[in-house]
C-alpha cells in the first residue's frame, strides 16, 4: 500500500471521485428512509447491511455467475482494510447489466429508491460501485485486478509498442449485443479488397471452458498496437483490461459508464469511435496512429497510466469508503440487521470455496490495515465545469471527424 508523507495532508482523490456527489444528489434534499431502501428490493439481487463493522447479507435472487459473492467479498476486504472506519449502512444491490430505475419514472428524484449498481447510462438513477471482477472472475480465469496489473506491466515491458502488430484488436463474445456483432463487418476481407485494420476474434466459449480459459490470458493480448472497446449488454468489465495495455484504446461510443470511466477524457486517455461509421473510423485511427507513432504511444501510455495509477486497488478501496461515508450521512435511520440476513465473514465465504474461486479470494485478500489516510474527496463539479467538459469532448470529436474527412 502507498504511504503519504507524515504531517502532509493527503492529496485529493482522482477526479472521477467527484461523481460520487452526483450519484447521491437525488436524496440530498430529503435524506434516505428505510422505506425508500426497501422499495429498491424488486430491483436488487441482495441486501447488504453493515452494523458495527460486521456485514450481513439477505439474498433475494441468484446473480449471474458469482457477481454477488465477489462483490460481497470486496466489501469484506474493505472492512478488513479499514476496521472501525466503515459506517453502518443498509444497501440494496443490483448485479445486472441493464438499467432498472429510470429517472423519468421519478419526476421528483428524491422519491426514487437508492440502488447500488456497477454501471448506468444518462437515463438512470443509481449509485455506482466497483464491479466484482476487481476481486477476480473465476469463470473465465481472470485474476484479481491488483495481481493482474502486475502481469500487464510485465508484458508491456516485454513487447514494446513499435514491435506490436499494427492493427486494432478485439476478442470476446459477440452474441451479447448488436454493436459487437456489427464489429465483425470491419474484419479484414481480402476477397473484397477491404482492409479496415481490424482483427476481431470470437471467443469460443465451449472450447475455452474445456481448456479452463488457459488461452485467454488478458496480458498476452497486448501484442497489438490498438485495442477496441465495445459495450456488451451495457458496459463491459473488459474496459480496464483494454486500457492497461499501453496501446491506445479505440472506444466505440456507448451511453454506459461505470465508476471510473467517468474520469476518462476523449483524446487523452482514448480515441472515440462513432458507432455509425465504426469501420472507417477505426481504419483512420490506426492509419493515423501508425503514421504518428509518438502521439499514438502517448495516448496508449496515458490510458494505461490511468489504469495503473488512478485505478490501483488503493484508490478502488478509497472510492468504496467515500461512497459508503456519503451514503451513510444521508440515512435517516439507524441500520439494523434484517430478520432473514446471514452474517458473512472472510472465513464463512472462503472456506466452502474450491479451485479457482478460492484461489482468487486468497489472492485478493486484504492482510493489512490501511496505513495511510484516505485521499480527500474533491467537491462536486460546478455547472460551469460540466459545461466545459462537454465542450472539450465535443471539440475532440469534431476535430477527429474533420481529420478523417480530410484524409
Amino acid at each position: 500500500q502507498k504511504q503519504y508523507s507524515p504531517g502532509v495532508p493527503p492529496p485529493w482523490c482522482p477526479d472521477y471521485f467527484r461523481h460520487i456527489h452526483a450519484d447521491m444528489e437525488p436524496w440530498r434534499p430529503t435524506g434516505i428512509t428505510r422505506d425508500a431502501v426497501e422499495r429498491a428490493r424488486p430491483s436488487a439481487e441482495f441486501r447488504l447491511v453493515v452494523v458495527s463493522g460486521r456485514a450481513y447479507v439477505e439474498k433475494y435472487r441468484p446473480s449471474f455467475q458469482r457477481r454477488d459473492i465477489l462483490t460481497q467479498w470486496g466489501i469484506l476486504q474493505l472492512l478488513a482494510r479499514y476496521p472501525d472506519r466503515v459506517p453502518d449502512v443498509d444497501i440494496m444491490f443490483g448485479t445486472g447489466d441493464v438499467p432498472v430505475l429510470r429517472a423519468a419514472d421519478y419526476p421528483d428524484h428524491s422519491t426514487a429508491p437508492p440502488l447500488f449498481r456497477y454501471c448506468k447510462d444518462g437515463t438512470e438513477l443509481a449509485i455506482l460501485w466497483p464491479d466484482w471482477s476487481f476481486w477476480g472472475w473465476p469463470e473465465v480465469n481472470v485474476r484479481p485486478w491488483g495481481a493482474l496489473m502486475e502481469d500487464f506491466v510485465r508484458e508491456n515491458g516485454r513487447l514494446s509498442w513499435p514491435d506490436r502488430e499494427p492493427y486494432a484488436f478485439w476478442k470476446g463474445n459477440p452474441d451479447v449485443s448488436p454493436v459487437r456483432r456489427d464489429l465483425f463487418r470491419c474484419n479484414n476481407d481480402s476477397a473484397a479488397g477491404k482492409e479496415w485494420n481490424v482483427r476481431a476474434f470470437k471467443q469460443d466459449w465451449n472450447a475455452a471452458h474445456r481448456n479452463g480459459f488457459r488461452d485467454s490470458d488478458l496480458a498476452k493480448q497486448c501484442r497489438y498496437r490498438y485495442k477496441i472497446y465495445v459495450q456488451g449488454r451495457a458496459w463491459s468489465v473488459s474496459e480496464k483490461y483494454i486500457l492497461a495495455c499501453d496501446s491506445p484504446m479505440l472506444a466505440i461510443d456507448t451511453p454506459f459508464q461505470d465508476f471510473f470511466t467517468r474520469g476518462l477524457v476523449a483524446g487523452k486517455h482514448y480515441w472515440p469511435i462513432d458507432p455509425a461509421r465504426k469501420c472507417a473510423a477505426i481504419k483512420f485511427a490506426v492509419d493515423w496512429g501508425n503514421a504518428h507513432p509518438g502521439q499514438a504511444r502517448r495516448m496508449g501510455e496515458e490510458g494505461s497510466g490511468f489504469a495503473r495509477e488512478e485505478m490501483g486497488m488503493d484508490y478502488v478501496y478509497e472510492y468504496m469508503l467515500h461512497v459508503l461515508t456519503q451514503y451513510s450521512a444521508l440515512l435517516r435511520y439507524k441500520p439494523t440487521v434484517p430478520e432473514k440476513a446471514v452474517e458473512v465473514c472472510v472465513e464463512s465465504m472462503a472456506c466452502p470455496r474450491r479451485g479457482r474461486e478460492r484461489e482468487f479470494m486468497m489472492e485478493s485478500r486484504e492482510r493489512y490495515v490501511a496505513g495511510r489516510e484516505l485521499c480527500t474527496l474533491p467537491p462536486p463539479f460546478t455547472t460551469e465545469e460540466v459545461r466545459e467538459m462537454a465542450v472539450r469532448d465535443e471539440q475532440v470529436r469534431s476535430k477527429l471527424l474533420q481529420m478523417e474527412e480530410g484524409h
